[in-house]
């Protein structure tokens, strides 16, 4: 048995604790918004938050979740005003919008950690988001938005 905080919610899972926390967040929960992409942890798209770090999800086991806490797209803001959803919908980063949710996410775990960060810090803690449609000068432009309005709302 597995227990875990999904979205501030605690859940027990008695299923597979191999099983791959993408599926458990989408097929189990039903939270849809984390994507799968390459199932390699290598593009982005099903990014989390674990324990308030960045994981990709395809490749982290449930099990690793026991006792910690997991934060989704879904659960970044309750009425999706986090700095970064603010700044995505303010500079129109999205275009297919397929890998944005893992965007978001990183960038929010980013700006935990630095919270006014450079074009080199951003390109570097950015670097395993791909993004099909090569959005990054927009993402990169979001992430120092998000930063302004973030430091604005202290």
């Amino acid at each position: 048995m597995v227990k875990l905080t999904v979205n501030g919610t605690e859940h027990e899972f008695s299923g597979d604790p191999d099983m791959p926390l993408l599926w458990y967040l989408r097929d189990i929960q039903g939270l849809t918004g984390t994507k799968f992409g390459c199932g390699q942890a290598l593009c982005g798209a099903c990014t989390v938050h674990l324990d308030g770090a960045a994981v990709r999800s395809c490749q982290t086991p449930v099990a690793a979740a026991e006792g910690s806490s997991v934060t989704t797209i879904e659960g970044l803001s309750p009425d999706g005003n986090h700095p970064v959803q603010v700044a995505w919908r303010e500079l129109n980063v999205a275009q297919c919008g397929y890998c944005q949710t893992g965007q978001m996410m990183q960038a929010a775990a980013l700006l935990k950690d630095m919270p006014n960060p450079t074009d080199d810090q951003i390109d570097d803690q950015m670097t395993g988001n791909i993004c099909r449609c090569g959005t990054y000068t927009r993402i990169r432009a979001a992430i120092h938005q998000a930063a302004r309005l973030q430091e604005a709302a202290r």
